[in-house]
Formats: C-alpha cells, sequence, structure tokens
C-alpha cells in the first residue's frame, strides 16, 4: 500500500556532532552540477557537458544551539568539520523513514543577528559539504 503523506516539520530529525539538534528551526541543502550547452554547426546544441559538483546549504539555529557548536570547534565555528544526518518520516504514522548524511560539513560563516522586538535569536548559517549519502 502507498502512503502519499506528506513530510512536516515535526517529522524531521537532525544529528550534528552526534547529538539531536533541538533547537533547530531550518534546514536546507542542495548538490548543483556546472552544465553548459555545446553548439557546432548549426543553430541547435548538439550536447550538454557537465562541470564541477557544488554542495551546499543552510541551517537556521537558535543562539544556544550555535554556542554549544562552538564549544565544540574549540571557539569557531569555522574552524568546525561534522557530519550531520537529517532523517525525514515517523514510522508510527507509518512512514518510510529517508535518512541522508552529509560529509564533511564545514561553516562558511559565522553570523549574528537580533532585532528590535525579537524573543529570541535564530542564526542561519551557510555551510558547504563534500558529500550526501543516503543512508538505508
Amino acid at each position: 500500500m502507498f502512503n502519499s503523506r506528506q513530510y512536516e516539520w515535526a517529522d524531521i530529525t537532525v544529528f550534528a556532532g552526534g547529538r539531536d539538534i533541538t533547537g533547530i528551526r531550518s534546514i536546507k541543502y542542495s548538490t548543483k552540477q556546472e552544465k553548459e550547452l555545446l553548439h557546432g554547426k548549426g543553430n541547435n546544441p548538439l550536447s550538454i557537458q557537465k562541470g564541477n559538483k557544488t554542495n551546499e546549504g543552510e541551517i537556521g539555529l537558535l543562539q544556544s544551539e550555535l554556542e554549544a557548536l562552538e564549544v565544540a570547534a574549540g571557539g569557531s565555528i569555522l574552524d568546525l568539520e561534522l557530519n550531520v544526518v537529517v532523517t525525514y518520516g515517523n514510522p508510527s504514522k507509518g512512514d518510510a523513514v529517508k535518512t541522508d548524511q552529509l560529509i564533511g560539513v564545514q561553516f562558511t560563516e559565522d553570523p549574528r543577528e537580533l532585532k528590535q522586538g525579537d524573543k529570541f535569536m535564530e542564526i542561519t548559517v551557510p555551510f558547504l559539504f563534500l558529500e550526501k549519502k543516503p543512508l538505508v
């Protein structure tokens, strides 16, 4: 039987540095590949040429989670390299669980922002990673 239930935010779990990140507010990651049309005779392309792949993303964290990562890094998150495991699905709801492992995650910025009226600090931290592996 096919289950068409969609994943929701409550169905996601993210592990980084060997622990469940409970102060996560968002996660986004993607793999891109350079592609270019190859033209020759005429005005229609002959093929599509492929180039380098790039893996990047960003994670939205509460201030306390970012500070915990800083402690793990011994100061700056820019010095940290870790694997991040993202699990989608809730088996108690009949979901098939999907898991991605992001290998070699390194943060590229260490931003902070807080505005008048904010009740907490949410920090979006961009990152690069070497490879995405599905875990079975």
